[in-house]
């Protein structure tokens, strides 16, 4: 019973697509039929699907015999790639100039503003290699100053006897920013005042061991860390502490946070001081912040 059913809805189906109507037009004076069509669903279809089809092979033909198809990912013919490479070529020369023309400007405003004497200088391009030699970077010329004054120092006893040995040690720097107050012996300032962002971490300077993390008064929330050869660091005025004693740390590891805790600071910051067997050493001598 039910197959029967669905053969008659089958049937049905099929008819009510196969059913033509019949599309007259005609004249409205003398109602003589001009033209009549009769057509089913089923033939408008097939009409669409086949316009659909027609309209698919034109864009095809279209994108594949046209310079329209440079546009489509992934087939930028020789030439056009060629063009690109040449176009991007041609913007670093152009930046290159601009940077040029902006440092010739500069020359030109440092002399009428007397910050260079004019009797002083050669030409303007002489001046523009000199502010772009002083602008770039001189990586170069520092290794050939640091290795000329270590040959002038390799020999030099002050310096040998105002610096411990450290043979084996790459000291990190404790944290990022700007050196507020250096190293003053004689002002009874044992260390280096860094002014960073809050919240910024301050770092290990070598490998060692928490020998004190603690809050006091006047320096607020600090951490000592003992290390090998006898070194000891301390940070003070710290944000918060992520370490406590008795802990192992890494050259580099975050211990702690920078912050303005304790009566002796003005702003974020961080006093770092550096010990060796019992006294305060220049941090400024083996780090560089």
């Amino acid at each position: 019973m039910t197959a029967n059913k669905k053969k008659k809805r089958r049937k049905a189906f099929w008819s009510n697509i196969k059913f033509k109507y019949r599309l007259t037009i005609t004249n409205e004076n003398t109602l003589e039929d001009i033209v009549t069509l009769r057509v089913s669903k089923l033939n408008g279809i097939s009409v669409l699907l086949s316009v659909l089809t027609v309209l698919f092979l034109i864009a095809s033909l279209i994108v594949a015999f046209t310079p329209l198809r440079n546009y489509l990912p992934g087939y930028m013919n020789s030439e056009i790639r060629a063009q690109v490479v040449e176009n991007a070529l041609r913007v670093d020369s152009l930046q290159q100039l601009v940077d040029r023309q902006n440092l010739y400007i500069m020359n030109i405003q440092d002399i009428f503003q007397g910050r260079i004497k004019a009797d002083t200088v050669h030409s303007i391009d002489s001046l523009t290699t000199v502010r772009e030699d002083s602008l770039m970077e001189r990586t170069q010329r520092e290794a050939e100053f640091r290795k000329q004054y270590e040959e002038t120092e390799k020999y030099n006893l002050t310096s040998i006897t105002s610096r411990p040995e450290v043979d084996g040690l790459i000291f990190y720097r404790p944290t990022r920013g700007m050196i507020s107050s250096p190293f003053n012996a004689e002002k009874k300032h044992f260390g280096t005042d860094i002014v960073a962002n809050p919240g910024e971490s301050v770092l290990a300077t070598l490998d060692g061991t928490v020998i004190l993390s603690t809050y006091t008064a006047e320096t607020g929330y600090l951490i000592e860390v003992q290390h090998n050869q006898d070194f000891v660091s301390v940070y003070k005025h710290c944000g918060s502490l992520l370490k406590r004693e008795g802990d192992t740390v890494k050259g580099g590891e975050a211990i702690a946070l920078v912050g303005n805790t304790g009566q002796l600071t003005t702003g974020p910051h961080l006093h770092f001081e550096l010990w060796h067997k019992g006294r305060a050493v220049n941090p400024e001598l083996y780090i560089v912040f």
